[in-house]
């Protein structure tokens, strides 16, 4: 892919002068660009929250209207003009914590409200059953709406592990490649978001919509990420992908639920 050539830069293709070159001086990128590995993630994680990038509105503009370029041209290493995905995703996911607060006169998900006295005979063991589950799940989701960022840096292993895993076999990209890709595309998805919750009051499902849409840009992400291939083999793995993620994370949720109410 180009990503350790020393003689030019790969994302303006200016020639370098020698080993001690460390930095492109047309454009800032690395020479030469290195592959992402755990020592790229580790380093990422080190500086990507506390420095701001430049490159924050261009690569939110790429991410929304030419994703798969976006994709393609971190994961090869053009990566000069482009914010870093953790900022990225920091940045959304705090302006989705703070729209919904205001949008939505709380947080990012809804707690379970239902009473359990009006469904059965109040004092009864099914009653209890039942107020001892609804308590978990307010306490599940009122933890989720506290902890959204933590929430969703907690998913993002998972999230890149299911498309690692789905695309093992139809491309050569490690887990931390998948896990920036990840990134990026978690990105998206609260750009998205934050788009929808202008119009909350006309869609009463907001979860449900945002879902939709966030498949449907994915999928569309990816397959021009993989441009060059047959559409339609891309278009069923990441599907794929994303109906595994959503059933481990109900999954997820289900159990932390369960185990509070054990526990309560």
């Amino acid at each position: 892919m180009g990503m350790h050539d020393n003689d030019h830069c790969i994302n303006c293709m200016r020639a370098v002068t020698g080993p001690e070159q460390k930095f492109c001086p047309g454009c800032g990128q690395p020479t030469p660009a290195r592959r992402i590995d755990w020592g790229y993630v580790g380093h990422e994680l080190e500086h990507g929250v506390l420095q701001m990038d430049r490159g924050l509105l261009y690569s939110l503009k790429l991410l929304m209207l030419q994703p798969g370029r976006l994709l393609r041209d971190y994961i090869e290493g053009r990566r000069g003009n482009q914010a870093k995905p953790l900022l990225l995703l920091t940045v959304t996911a705090a302006a989705v914590v703070l729209l919904s607060r205001f949008f939505l006169d709380g947080g990012v998900l809804k707690a379970v409200s239902m009473d359990p006295a009006t469904a059965v005979d109040a004092g009864s063991a099914a009653a209890q059953r039942m107020a001892r589950l609804v308590a978990a799940s307010q306490a599940v989701a009122g933890w989720i709406n506290a902890n959204f960022a933590t929430f969703t840096l907690l998913l993002l292993p998972i999230e890149a592990g299911v498309r690692w895993a789905v695309f093992r076999r139809y491309s050569r990209l490690n887990y931390p490649e998948w896990l920036v890709i990840s990134t990026l595309l978690v990105s998206q998805v609260f750009v998205v978001w934050m788009a929808l919750l202008a119009l909350h009051r006309w869609l009463p499902q907001l979860l449900q919509w945002v879902a939709l849409f966030a498949v449907a840009y994915c999928v569309f992400s990816l397959v021009q990420f993989f441009q060059g291939r047959p559409p339609w083999q891309t278009l069923w793995r990441a599907l794929l992908a994303e109906l595994l993620f959503m059933v481990i994370g109900q999954v997820l949720m289900a159990v932390a639920i369960l185990a509070l109410v054990v526990l309560g």
